[in-house]
């Protein structure tokens, strides 16, 4: 369990900070960074799986019909969840990305409670509560049907919770999943090449090395959640969360100056008092399962 909360906090660090990163490709469209996100993280993957002397894995994975279904589904969100961030934050939707991963911890514990059976004590079902309707706040203060953050919720939480079911090495399993949208981000690369609208290949030579990064950048934190997912309840994994969108509100507000409402401001506190009442309720639900 610790072991997995300091995988967690890591994983959600990374994630918090990844719009600073992404805002160097603003003059690049959404699908285009995507492409190249997929390809390097493949690239990057797979000469990590062979100094691991892993590869023989990918063997077994493709024998599986299960397996293969299994990582093609968690491969299919991962990469909808990479198109629609890169989108949001290219277009000045921080705050709302960072809305929908305080959403993501209120559908993982959905998810846990119906599919895995787990169940949350009092305190914790307070917390959620709390969470709910801060994030109900939230939404009605936005002004409109926030898409993109139900989208990101929707599909980062589905995400983890095929993590959950899928027994497999950190590094291959992600190795499988970009493998899985390899095809289509190269034969996005042929396309943009046929019309001419290629941009990424003519971006200035440092710009595109750190392009080139993103493998590395995009690989990191998934290999550190998932070793939080395999060793954490979902729905605690889903409150560490929070770790994330507080840094990205904060980059939103302080760096990339999107107008950030009182109320806004407000729902965000009753988050992290949820935080606050979960974590307080887990301990003391953790000394009463070691006291009895």
């Amino acid at each position: 369990m610790n072991n997995g909360l300091i995988n967690a906090i890591i994983a959600y660090i990374m994630w918090g900070v990844l719009p600073l990163y992404w805002k160097l490709f603003n003059d690049v469209p959404a699908g285009e960074i995507l492409s190249h996100r997929v390809v390097w993280s493949f690239v990057f993957m797979g000469i990590l799986v062979a100094i691991q002397r892993r590869l023989g894995d990918m063997k077994r994975i493709a024998a599986s019909r299960a397996l293969v279904l299994s990582l093609t589904a968690s491969g299919l969100l991962i990469a909808a969840n990479w198109l629609i961030f890169i989108w949001a934050v290219n277009n000045g939707h921080v705050v709302e990305t960072s809305l929908g991963y305080y959403l993501n911890p209120l559908l993982n514990v959905l998810l846990a409670v119906v599919f895995l059976r787990e169940k949350p004590n009092r305190g914790q079902w307070l917390a959620i509560a709390i969470a709910g309707a801060a994030v109900l706040i939230i939404a009605i203060d936005y002004g409109r049907f926030p898409w993109v953050a139900i989208s990101l919720a929707a599909s980062f939480s589905l995400y983890g919770f095929a993590k959950k079911k899928i027994v497999q090495d950190a590094s291959v399993g992600l190795l499988s999943e970009t493998a899985v949208v390899l095809p289509v981000a190269l034969g996005y690369w042929i396309y943009l090449a046929a019309v001419g609208k290629t941009t990424a290949w003519t971006l200035p030579a440092s710009t595109f090395v750190e392009l080139l990064l993103s493998g590395v950048v995009t690989a990191l934190p998934l290999l550190f959640f998932a070793r939080a997912a395999a060793r954490m309840a979902l729905s605690a994994l889903g409150f560490v969360q929070y770790i994330g969108p507080t840094i990205m509100l904060f980059l939103s507000v302080f760096v990339f100056k999107e107008s950030v409402s009182p109320v806004l401001l407000a729902g965000f506190a009753l988050i992290w008092t949820a935080l606050a009442v979960y974590a307080t309720a887990s301990v003391r639900g953790t000394r009463v399962v070691k006291t009895n």
